[in-house]
């Protein structure tokens, strides 16, 4: 059982799981995935792939023929993150085969490593089979080797990531996310809604719908229409959340930019169709310093849009990512941002210290801030969301909620509200008489204890 504080990378998926076994003389591939979410998804698409032409996964290095490193590129320190863990993989395995954020700048990763078999770009899923054929040949064994039904998942059964678009349309200064993975490319609505139902039939329990903008889905196709289900479904966030609430699963949104649109989303909240959950990137508050980032200025508008989504659903849990920090921030500037955060009174929060990344436009802006400064910074704003989580979390005690069982061991089950999302959110902890649950049930639970970021509680 270990508490869960909050992440100093807020955008990170949690760690990939593999534990499948390899038949004998099974060529095996290892796979390291960093960065986000949508990475994740990259990663069990590869995956998925190779195990269908016969390879099995290997869960360490030595096992493996040939390792697949899947970096990101987002911060800087990621970046660097990402050649540690190909430098890992060098000394470990030997071969490897480097893909994703990072992989569009090849010559910077072979720069420093050029041992790597080959770089490719994100969701270059046809690269990277090449490469590992060419690697480590494919023996499959017609009898034995066929594609699960649900595909390779790298996250415990019971939730899954639905990754509904790929890039990003925005011109935000600090970000080079669209340079490398372009502009935004919506899945079709019915295709999006298969895999999703297929997922549900495999089990899984959690659908957490991901993309770069999850409000703008659709805009690209312009809100196309497809067949679902005897009738026709758009490609437009709102329908789509509606006929995906129709599985009888926990439907979670992540990366909502607050359109107006979105207040669309909130009755289905109000229903129990989707979960009463939003994670929005508002990264500031004050007009200027958003302006300066190439982001909507609507920092007030923002807060009478939030008064009108708990208007609708008052339980709804609000979840939200900021910068501090950015070049030309004032210390004005950033109590503008704790005077809003005591007024929006978010219920989960993250947040990254600015950091150059090579391309971003931020890069040029004047009034650059210290890095003791910056870390002062996040101190304060991390004291004033620990103060107003502790606050929320204390109200709970004595409500009766349902939560989502993730892991169990000798201590206690650790569980997740409807208001939190798996390894970037808190956790809800059951530690008497909870020997017959088991990962993905779903129960109620009366709250008794409330901590800085967890709850625990006990089932009635």
């Amino acid at each position: 059982m270990s508490q869960n504080p909050p992440s100093l990378r807020p955008d990170l998926a949690p760690k990939a799981r593999i534990n499948e076994p390899a038949r004998d003389g099974q060529p095996k591939i290892g796979m390291v995935s960093l960065g986000c979410p949508k990475a994740l998804v990259d990663s069990e698409r590869i995956l998925t792939r190779l195990r269908a032409e016969g390879y099995a996964i290997s869960p360490d290095y030595p096992g493996a023929d040939a390792v697949i490193v899947n970096t990101c590129g987002f911060l800087d320190s990621a970046k660097a993150e990402s050649l540690d863990a190909i430098g890992e993989a060098l000394t470990e395995n030997g071969r490897v085969i480097v893909t994703g954020c990072l992989g569009a700048e090849p010559e910077y990763i072979t720069g420093v490593h050029p041992r790597v078999l080959a770089v490719t770009g994100p969701h270059q899923y046809e690269q990277v089979l090449d490469a590992v054929h060419k690697a480590v040949p494919p023996s499959p064994d017609p009898f034995i080797d066929l594609l699960p039904a649900s595909g390779v998942s790298l996250t415990p059964r019971h939730y899954s990531y639905l990754k509904i678009s790929e890039g990003c349309n925005h011109k935000c200064k600090f970000c080079i996310i669209p340079d490398m993975r372009g502009k935004l490319a919506s899945r079709p609505a019915h295709a999006v809604l298969r895999e999703a139902e297929k997922l549900a039939e495999a089990g899984v329990k959690e659908l957490l719908v991901i993309s770069q903008d999850t409000s703008a889905y659709g805009v690209d196709r312009r809100y196309d229409s497809h067949p679902w289900k005897g009738g026709e479904v758009r490609s437009h966030i709102t329908d789509l959340s509606r006929a995906l609430g129709d599985l009888g699963v926990w439907v979670r949104l992540h990366y909502v930019y607050p359109y107006p649109h979105v207040r669309d989303l909130i009755p289905l909240m109000a229903e129990g169709r989707v979960l009463p959950y939003l994670d929005i990137p508002f990264q500031h508050a004050h007009p200027d310093v958003l302006r300066r980032m190439a982001r909507p200025q609507a920092g007030a508008k923002t807060l009478e849009e939030i008064a009108a989504w708990r208007a609708i659903c008052p339980d709804i849990t609000l979840r939200s990512t900021f910068i501090v920090g950015y070049p030309g921030e004032t210390e004005a500037e950033f109590q503008t941002l704790l005077d809003w955060m005591d007024e929006a009174q978010l219920d989960r929060v993250g947040c990254f210290q600015y950091e150059n990344v090579a391309g971003a436009r931020s890069n040029a802006l004047p009034g650059h801030v210290a890095q003791e400064v910056k870390q002062d910074r996040w101190d304060r704003f991390m004291a004033k969301a620990q103060e107003i989580s502790e606050a929320k979390l204390a109200a709970k005690v004595g409500q009766r909620i349902e939560v989502i069982v993730d892991e169990i061991d000798a201590e206690a089950a650790t569980c997740r509200t409807k208001g939190d999302a798996p390894e970037i959110d808190g956790n809800l902890f059951i530690d008497e008489g909870f020997e017959a649950l088991k990962p993905g049930d779903i129960v109620s639970v009366e709250v008794d204890e409330a901590g800085e970021y967890d709850l625990w509680g006990r089932l009635v």
